[in-house]
C-alpha cells in the first residue's frame, strides 16, 4: 500500500493511493496516520478495505508528510561509504546516531524556509524507515519485521549550527521545514529488500546525489537492531538512515542552499519530492 496525507497544513486527511494512481480518502475508516495508526494491527485495519469503495479524491492538492507526527525522528550519520570519504572521515565503526527535532516534520512539497543567519544549508536525500511494532533487543535477523514501512526524506541540513556552533548535531537539523517526508507511506510488503534501492537529488535541475542504498555501512536490518540495544522503538518512529555522496559540504568549493534554490529527490518506487528554498523570515 502506498499511504498519504492530503490537504492544507493542520487539516490534512487520510488517503492511499490506488493502482491506478488514484488518491482514496480514507476519512471515517482510520484517525491519521501517526503513532499507533501505522502500527501493524492499523494497516492491516487497512488492506482490509475495499479500495474500489473508497471515494476518489479528483483533487487532492497539497500532499502532506506520510506521517501526521513523529513520537521521535532519528537520524543515522556518515552511513554512505563514498559519503564518508567525500566528509574527510573514516568509516565509523557503528551507527551514528543523532535526531531531529520532531517539529521539523513536513510535507514533501512544502516551501524549505531558511533559518535566521543560516550561510550553510545543505541537502541529503536518504531512506526513511517507519517502525510498525515495539522493538527492543531485537536481532538483526528479525529487525525488518518490525518496520511498517519506508518513504523519502530530505534531512536538511544547517553545516555551520550542526559542526561549527559545537555540541550536538540536532540544532542544524531541526529548523521548520528540515524534515519533508513522503510524498507516500509505502507499506514493507512494497519494498522486498531495502539495500537494493536507488536514490537522488538535484539542486535547480543539477544532480548532486545518484547513488544507491547498497552503498550503506550499516543496513537497515542492523541499524534497527543496534538501536534496540539502547532505546524502545515505538509504532510511528521514523530512522533517516543516511545520505550518500554529494552533499554540498562535500564539494570543492562548498555549495550551499541560497532562497530560490529548488530541490528534487527520490528514492526508487518511494515517489519524489519538490522543495524551494524561501529566505529567512
Amino acid at each position: 500500500m502506498k499511504l498519504l496525507r492530503f490537504g492544507a497544513k493542520g487539516q490534512e486527511k487520510p488517503g492511499l493511493l490506488d493502482a491506478e494512481g488514484q488518491v482514496r480518502d480514507l476519512t471515517g475508516h482510520v484517525p491519521d496516520f501517526a503513532g499507533d495508526g501505522v502500527s501493524f494491527a492499523a494497516l492491516d485495519r487497512v488492506r482490509a478495505l475495499d479500495v474500489e469503495s473508497l471515494p476518489v479524491v479528483n483533487s487532492p492538492g497539497r500532499l502532506g508528510a506520510c506521517l501526521g507526527r513523529v513520537p521521535t525522528f532519528h537520524c543515522i550519520g556518515l552511513n554512505y561509504a563514498r559519503h564518508a570519504a567525500e566528509t574527510g572521515g573514516k568509516p565509523p565503526p557503528e551507527p551514528i546516531l543523532f535526531s531531529k527535532a520532531a517539529s521539523a516534520l513536513s510535507g514533501p512539497n512544502d516551501d524549505v524556509p531558511l533559518p535566521r543567519g543560516s550561510e550553510k544549508a545543505d541537502w541529503e536525500v536518504e531512506l526513511g524507515v517507519v517502525i510498525g511494532r515495539e522493538a527492543l533487543y531485537v536481532s538483526e535477523a528479525e529487525a525488518l519485521d518490525y518496520v511498517a514501512g519506508y518513504c523519502v526524506v530530505n534531512d536538511v541540513s544547517e553545516r555551520e549550527f550542526q559542526i561549527e556552533r559545537k555540541g550536538q548535531w540536532i540544532k542544524g537539523k531541526s529548523a521548520p521545514g528540515f524534515g519533508p517526508v513522503g510524498p507516500w507511506l509505502v507499506t514493507a510488503d512494497e519494498v522486498p529488500d531495502p539495500q537494493k534501492l536507488a536514490l537522488s537529488l538535484s539542486v535547480n535541475g543539477e544532480t548532486m546525489q545518484s547513488s544507491n542504498t547498497s552503498d550503506m555501512i550499516f543496513g537497515v536490518a542492523h541499524i534497527i537492531s543496534y538501536m534496540s540495544r539502547f532505546m524502545r522503538l515505538v509504532p510511528g518512529d521514523i530512522i533517516a538512515t543516511g545520505t550518500p555522496e554529494g552533499v554540498g559540504m562535500g564539494m570543492k568549493p562548498q555549495r550551499f542552499l541560497r532562497a530560490g534554490d529548488v530541490m528534487e529527490l527520490s528514492v526508487e518506487g518511494l515517489g519524489t519530492q519538490r522543495q524551494t528554498v524561501l529566505a529567512a523570515e
